[in-house]
């Protein structure tokens, strides 16, 4: 356990987000040999209960959701209720700004769509609310972009400051090439004489690690730091073989052989083991794969590791540009 952030709740360094679960379509590497056919809302709800036992009998005791995730938020606040998990015993993160219009499907143009509006942020914090109570510990914005300019908007900043009043935490995530200035971007939004945001959750990997600094820097002034997409969408699993140079393939594979751990527990465990990082995400879909992320904290991680891995991480931009373009499954 670690504190998210400097007066913030005990959070499981392994936590788990929702994506995978809680909708028919994601981005991660076979996704689709996941869920299987069936995309009942029942079966759905069903598998979904299934990771969150398994998450929550291993340890994990923060989850992260959100409005465009389907009906993620809907099986979380079920299962919390159905399985009488208190208030004080789990850290549960939503955020706002895409709007799901898969409609249940997964071959279709577009899954989400963004809106950094604050009547956006208005309708989708009473969707939240409304679904999972008072159990929402911290609220973010969704993967703030230079674009939205939703940063610098007085408007939506002010009705996030009136919600940290009333005693919710205000996070942000952050995606892309930029990430690193959109972490130090957030830091200069100021409430109050202090940070307007708790926390920053950002994508780290071995495969795309820029953000690093930045991160360190926010939790040295005292935010939460979480951690997704340290899997890479799954290119730093067994499935990524195809999706990764052959070098680093073997890389990681020789290591994980040392290790005698999975290829994902490694790479999780190089993210656990950042001195800054207060979580981080699982993103798995299945019990089995929950089983294995949590391998992760057994493995021992070393400064040493970090030595031999150097020059395992892509570009910025062509490690982007290269998930834009992973097919959702």
């Amino acid at each position: 356990m670690r504190t998210l952030g400097q007066d913030g709740p005990a959070v499981s360094v392994l936590g788990l987000g929702t994506a995978a679960v809680g909708r028919p379509g994601y981005l991660n590497l076979a996704h689709d040999e996941d869920i299987g056919t069936d995309h009942d809302v029942a079966a759905m709800e069903s598998r979904a209960r299934e990771v969150f036992d398994t998450a929550f009998d291993a340890g994990v005791r923060y989850f992260d959701t959100a409005r465009s995730y389907g009906r993620a938020e809907q099986f979380l606040a079920s299962w919390l209720a159905d399985r009488e998990v208190g208030f004080d015993d789990v850290t549960v993160g939503s955020k706002w700004g895409y709007r799901y219009t898969a409609d249940w499907k997964v071959d279709v143009p577009t899954h989400e769509v963004k809106d950094h509006s604050l009547r956006h942020l208005d309708h989708q914090w009473a969707q939240s609310h409304g679904v999972l109570g008072e159990r929402v510990d911290l609220y973010q914005i969704h993967s703030a972009t230079t674009d939205s300019g939703v940063l610098s908007d007085r408007a939506v900043l002010d009705r996030l400051a009136a919600l940290k009043d009333a005693g919710v935490l205000i996070g942000v995530t952050v995606s892309g090439a930029d990430q690193r200035d959109l972490v130090y971007r957030a830091m200069d939004v100021d409430y109050d004489g202090g940070f307007l945001f708790a926390t920053v959750q950002a994508s780290w990997s071995l495969l795309e690690p820029s953000a690093g600094p930045a991160l360190a820097d926010a939790a040295h002034e005292g935010l939460g730091v979480i951690v997704k997409e340290a899997l890479a969408n799954g290119r730093l699993t067994d499935r990524g073989e195809a999706h990764l140079h052959p070098e680093r393939w073997d890389a990681l594979s020789v290591l994980a052989d040392e290790l005698d751990a999975g290829r994902d527990a490694v790479a999780l465990s190089a993210a656990c083991h950042r001195p800054w990082a207060s979580v981080v995400l699982s993103g798995a879909a299945t019990p089995e794969q929950v089983q294995s992320n949590v391998e992760a904290l057994d493995v021992e991680w070393s400064d040493g590791l970090d030595r031999r891995l150097q020059g395992f991480a892509e570009d910025p931009g062509a490690y982007w540009t290269y998930r834009s373009k992973l097919p959702w499954t």
